[in-house]
């Protein structure tokens, strides 16, 4: 892979992570109800805020991970076990995202069940769409480095192999 094609792939993960950071700490001060509420009150106040930024912490991570195989692949490392380690991680981190959406979601339908007279006006229904989406996109994600992660170790045992016999 050309060094120019993995720079810009890095770049590209590095503006996702900006844009999925700048969303989290924004969104929270454009819902309705936090519309005069001060940044204490917004930020410290909602335990499923706290939740929704520990639970994105495995996506920052997977990021992370991506940067780093992409660096191995621009020195030619990328048939090493340190790039596998970087797939299983990456696969790790996309299931632990996708748990952590799927137990926001169950959290929003438990809660608007219990409490309809909070959600006269605004029920579950769109953000548990959107967290049933991003549940699927982890999935896939963790499918494809699983999937990846395997034909690389295929890749390095062999390697290691035909290293011990010459």
């Amino acid at each position: 892979m050309k060094k120019s094609s993995t720079i810009f792939l890095q770049v590209v993960i590095v503006l996702i992570g900006t844009g999925v950071l700048a969303f989290l700490l924004w969104e929270p001060t454009a819902e309705g109800r936090n519309v005069n509420a001060t940044l204490f009150e917004i930020y410290f106040k909602d335990p499923f805020l706290v939740y929704m930024y520990i639970g994105s912490i495995p996506f920052f991570v997977g990021l992370y991970q991506a940067i780093k195989v992409l660096r191995y692949t621009g020195q030619n490392k990328i048939f090493s076990q340190a790039a596998v380690t970087a797939l299983q991680t990456i696969k790790y981190c996309a299931l632990a995202t996708a748990g952590f959406i799927v137990a926001a979601d169950a959290f929003l339908m438990i809660h608007a069940r219990l409490y309809p007279e909070l959600g006269a006006t605004d029920g579950p229904e769109g953000a548990v769409a959107l967290g049933i989406v991003a549940t699927f996109a982890s999935i896939v994600v963790a499918t494809a480095a699983a999937m990846f992660e395997r034909i690389l170790q295929k890749a390095v045992d062999i390697k290691s192999e035909n290293d011990l016999v010459v």
